[in-house]
């Protein structure tokens, strides 16, 4: 989901250029000063709270914020955000950090408009004139920059830390500043991590498509299975740990897999994502991968079955242990029946997990292998396109 925050001092054009990037991006338009304006107008309660603070040019408390924001968000479903002038102050900066989290969303940018102080009063007086607002006088004006500069400017810095803040010239034509801002965003969702779950059945196919789909969107291919076998055959103290359970046809303790894929990550800090594949295999394992993408700033996009029949995939593992590519658990026909079962008894967790995040995809692997893989990717797309 595409959750912007767009800031700038007072008379930046945050309002102008929001409307348009919500047309453009399909986004819920969050706006606190407008919705507050909307509650004085109606005469409700929270516009009673708000009126006299608005037209001193203070700002309204949090607690009132918060319900606001809160419901909005809440009622955006699937769809992006934009937030217009909010936060306003580090409290809120990290309210809002609170609520995206507790929704399963995350802000892609700040995106700052940046305008000289002389030209900005210029604006705002002019509006003043044109709309006839009463928090555009003179005397309310430089409260409000008094405001900003004490308490809205810090913001930046907060965003700053976190590497998602982005200065945008906001001199210009509405047209070409609408521009600069569409650019920067384009550029960040290309560059954004995209982190591809591709689970199935063992013989589903889903090592070769996993590989498959990582070459082609320029993602690093994890697997669990190949770094555990890559350590037996090293005979490293984690491979020695791990034999009994590979050749039982069982997962290894979770802490191994922790380990492993924690150190295939910091062995690629330039990559665009990942393609998980063999991780997650539980309901557990499903938490334990977002906790590793959340330390460095991420999550997944997608999780992508890969539904076969049971026979089918049997028949794969029994030819596959005719080729130099078998594997140690191929060789017993009541070994791979129990890697199917033990997949099957813990899949339908998995597939709730994602189903309940709105990111879980099923695709037939029982088709042609190019087939299958044409289906992944325009499935890929899809996600890609959504989140």
């Amino acid at each position: 989901m595409l959750n912007i925050a767009l800031f700038g001092a007072p008379g930046a054009g945050k309002g102008t250029q929001s409307k348009e990037l919500v047309k453009k991006y399909n986004l819920t338009y969050i706006s606190t000063g407008d919705i507050l304006r909307k509650e004085i107008a109606a005469g409700t309660e929270l516009g009673l709270q708000a009126k006299d603070i608005i037209n001193r040019g203070g700002l309204v408390s949090d607690e009132l914020i918060v319900q606001i924001i809160e419901k909005i968000i809440e009622s955006a479903d699937e769809g992006g955000i934009l937030f217009d002038g909010f936060p306003r102050t580090v409290v809120q900066a990290y309210i809002l950090e609170g609520l995206l989290h507790r929704m399963n969303r995350r802000l892609l940018c700040m995106l700052s408009l940046e305008v000289p102080r002389e030209e900005l009063i210029s604006r705002m007086l002019k509006r003043a004139a044109i709309e006839g607002r009463a928090d555009d006088n003179e005397e309310v004006i430089k409260n409000r920059f008094r405001e900003y500069d004490e308490k809205t400017r810090p913001v930046a810095e907060f965003y700053k830390a976190k590497g998602i803040y982005y200065p945008i010239d906001g001199v210009g034509t509405m047209e070409k500043v609408f521009s600069r801002l569409t650019e920067k965003i384009e550029q960040l969702l290309e560059t954004a991590y995209r982190n591809i779950v591709l689970y199935g059945m063992p013989g589903s196919g889903r090592g070769t498509q996993a590989k498959k789909i990582a070459k082609k969107y320029s993602l690093v291919y994890i697997s669990t299975g190949a770094m555990i076998r890559e350590e037996i055959k090293n005979q490293t103290e984690i491979g020695k740990m791990c034999a009994p359970y590979i050749e039982a046809g069982d997962n290894v303790p979770d802490e191994i897999a922790i380990r492993l894929i924690e150190k295939k990550i910091q062995e690629n800090p330039t990559a665009k994502g990942f393609v998980f594949k063999g991780f997650p295999s539980t309901y557990v394992q499903a938490y334990i991968l977002d906790g590793i993408l959340e330390r460095v700033h991420s999550s997944v996009t997608c999780a992508v079955e890969i539904n076969s029949n049971p026979i089918q995939c049997v028949k794969r593992l029994n030819a596959r242990n005719k080729t130099e590519d078998r594997r140690v658990y191929d060789r017993n026909t009541d070994i791979i029946i129990h890697r199917l079962e033990t997949y099957e008894s813990c899949s339908n967790k998995v597939r709730e997990y994602y189903r309940n995040k709105n990111k879980y995809y099923s695709v037939n692997g029982d088709q042609d292998m190019e087939l299958v893989f044409k289906t992944l990717c325009d499935t890929v797309d899809q996600a890609l396109r959504k989140s």
